[in-house]
């Protein structure tokens, strides 16, 4: 009858034995297997949900075959099923071949080897023109000769934009506005020449000289980005605390004292009152005491000079009297020195 298989002309594909009238047959593409001979050629185990993967005629469990045959990752280690990167002498999974500096993924972009590194073509330009001391364009990708135009935080030539007022072709002296009245910041981002700029009233910074569009800060007779306005010595902005003004600088309130005022020399702050000099320094009027006991000294105290700091009489009576002979001689010779000094 059409559609009864007569057992006695077929075997198990694997055993190549016969069938019982009432065994479990495995028919797999077309295949028949006992259900005990349908296993891992590797591990002879029945396959898990029955999945398997087929190899030069032979089946194998998902694990077995991964170990013997798929490749592995060179960056996550993990098995590869499906598509595989070659590169580099290594294998990928295509999501794993990313360029080392963007991180984009390269399976459909190509990428260029440089240094041992796989990179996309424009971050392989990056860092060609860095190597040359030089920019890439962003729009174009191709290395910038002379003064780059600087429009979003990235860097082009500058005869790929024009004008926003007058529509002629920009140099790199253009400037970029990123809002105007009526607008959010950066919610334009137009870039003009300087003719136009000029004409919008726009100041701009002392120190990078671009356009200020947010707060300004106005000292030594120009206009500054409040972080840029800053500390001559320490470069830190000022960011609305007092600063100090000489010869055309400014500067914060402990380098100003530093270099032109008065220091403690006990706790190294700013004598904002009365200063007490002596032996060629500054402090302040409570931080004068004698180096030996920490005992406070006025300008009515008489004390001793041992090196460079202050001791008071009664400490430096305590010194051995050869010790108190020396520092006495030095003393006078200093003095003799300074004299002849000061008449020659």
């Amino acid at each position: 009858m059409p559609g009864v298989m007569n057992l006695d002309s077929v075997a198990c594909a694997r055993c190549d034995d016969g069938f019982e009238p009432k065994a479990k047959i495995v028919n797999s593409n077309g295949e028949l297997f006992h259900s005990s001979c349908f296993v891992c050629a590797q591990c002879f185990r029945p396959f898990p949900e029955g999945v398997f993967y087929e190899f030069e005629g032979r089946k194998y469990c998902e694990h077995d075959f991964h170990v013997l045959f798929a490749p592995c990752c060179s960056k996550c280690g993990e098995f590869i099923i499906g598509r595989v990167i070659k590169a580099m002498q290594s294998t990928w999974h295509p999501e794993c071949f990313c360029c080392e500096m963007c991180h984009k993924e390269l399976a459909d972009l190509g990428f260029i080897k440089n240094q041992g590194r796989a990179l996309c073509h424009e971050c392989n330009a990056k860092v060609k023109a860095a190597g040359m001391g030089k920019y890439m364009c962003q729009k174009c990708h191709s290395i910038i000769d002379g003064e780059p135009l600087r429009f979003r935080g990235e860097v082009y030539h500058p005869y790929h934009f024009n004008c926003t007022g007058c529509s002629q072709e920009l140099t790199s002296s253009a400037r970029e506005v990123r809002t105007r009245p009526g607008y959010t910041a950066n919610e334009l981002n137009e870039l003009y020449c300087l003719r136009c700029h000029d004409k919008m009233g726009i100041p701009i910074c002392g120190a990078c000289r671009r356009p200020i569009e947010e707060r300004v800060v106005t000292a030594l007779g120009k206009h500054w980005h409040v972080e840029h306005f800053v500390c001559a010595k320490c470069e830190k902005p000022f960011l609305g605390n007092r600063h100090y003004e000489r010869k055309g600088l400014a500067y914060c309130e402990t380098h100003y004292h530093q270099l032109f005022g008065n220091l403690c020399y006990c706790c190294n702050q700013v004598i904002q009152s009365d200063v007490f000099t002596a032996l060629n320094k500054a402090w302040c009027v409570n931080h004068f005491a004698c180096s030996s006991c920490d005992q406070k000294m006025t300008v009515k105290t008489k004390f001793y000079e041992v090196d460079l700091k202050p001791v008071c009489k009664k400490c430096y009576d305590r010194y051995p009297r050869e010790l108190r002979l020396r520092l006495k001689k030095y003393h006078e010779s200093e003095a003799a020195r300074d004299q002849r000094q000061s008449t020659a």
